[in-house]
């Protein structure tokens, strides 16, 4: 029987595109970033063994000892694993190259795919009293990214303005609906966003039309311009937001988050 004497918790999106490169770890990061600054608490979680994002909000790996790792396979104290990063408001666990053996050892466990969603579902995670989870997916669709579509509620995905863009949906789209028939039926998805767009190019632009042809309302308004600035930013580990508040890149995640958090108030989430 469900407590309800519980808040609601936080809404908990999974940033997950298969395909390397598309700027799935940048946008999970600043669009946490965007979040916070619209007043919204929010978490991070590290699900890629790179740990781009750790090293991105300026989590140095000494600083690395509890991680995304133990927060699946090792019963410990929340507080030990989240770290509140420079930006109030944001905290993050994070993640160092042990992850990469997590998909063998999970294996031996009886609730392997459901780990993720029960450590974000703990009764002490509401102290925390988060808006938004952002979990940034490894670039693959193995039992670290199945864990993260069973623990979210959606999958936001960022797909690069290139040529073939497209055709590498077709089996993340598989994979969701595999999700939904046997872990998680509510999942759904956020939305797609076109990362690194060029409205100068002619194949941006098809890659648009081509995108919102058939995908119609799940392509955000919001198109993520290529950038140096955004490009920039993590080599001096911080969000585009801090690095250059008015750059495109900055005004483009701030656009992204304003769309989602909108959505979300439509819904009644």
């Amino acid at each position: 029987m469900s407590d309800l004497s519980r808040p609601i918790g936080p809404k908990i999106i999974a940033v997950a595109n298969q395909k390397g490169g598309v700027g799935k770890t940048t946008t999970a990061i600043n669009l946490a970033a965007a979040l916070v600054e619209s007043g919204k608490r929010v978490l991070l979680v590290d699900l890629d063994p790179q740990g781009n994002a750790s090293t991105g909000l300026g989590v140095e790996l000494d600083n690395r000892e509890f991680t995304t790792y133990e927060l699946l396979l090792e019963d410990l104290d929340l507080n030990d694993v989240l770290q509140e990063t420079e930006f109030p408001g944001l905290y993050i666990v994070p993640a160092t190259v042990d992850l990469s053996s997590a998909d063998i050892e999970l294996m031996a466990t009886e609730k392997r795919s459901f780990l993720l969603h029960d450590a974000l579902r703990q009764i002490q995670m509401d102290t925390f009293e988060f808006d938004f989870i952002l979990i940034d997916c490894p670039p693959s669709l193995n039992l670290l990214t199945v864990n993260a579509m069973i623990a979210a509620h959606s999958i936001l995905v960022p797909l690069q303005s290139e040529f073939f863009a497209l055709e590498g949906l077709s089996q993340l789209m598989m994979t969701i609906r595999e999700v939904r028939q046997t872990g998680n039926k509510d999942l759904r998805i956020e939305g797609v966003v076109l990362t690194m767009y060029d409205k100068r190019n002619n194949l941006s632009q098809q890659v648009e039309n081509d995108a919102r042809s058939n995908l119609g309302e799940l392509v955000f308004k919001t198109m993520i311009p290529r950038n140096v600035r955004v490009s920039e930013a993590p080599s001096f580990a911080m969000p585009v937001l801090s690095y250059d508040s008015q750059s495109k890149g900055a005004v483009a995640y701030r656009a992204l988050a304003a769309e989602i958090i909108q959505n979300n108030n439509d819904r009644g989430q």
